[in-house]
């Protein structure tokens, strides 16, 4: 696996072996929830498809502050 990956101009970065992540724009759902930014989600979820495709395989996911992962299962 590459230390990083580049996808739809985001730069995912692999931490330990164990996911990728990226971080976006802080962004709020009509609950004011945090969310990820929508172009970051879908280049993540682009990610995890390629990945796939090479055998490894793997989830998305994301946490607070615009961070997304796409993590190693």
């Amino acid at each position: 696996m590459n230390r990083k990956e580049k996808v739809n101009g985001y730069t995912f970065e692999l931490v330990d072996g164990e996911f990728y992540q990226c971080r976006g724009d802080v962004c709020y759902d009509d609950e004011h929830d945090e969310v990820p930014e929508d172009g970051l989600w879908t280049a993540a979820h682009e990610l995890r498809e390629k990945l796939n495709n090479q055998g490894v395989n793997c989830d998305v996911e994301h946490s607070e502050k615009g961070w997304v992962e796409v993590v190693i299962l």
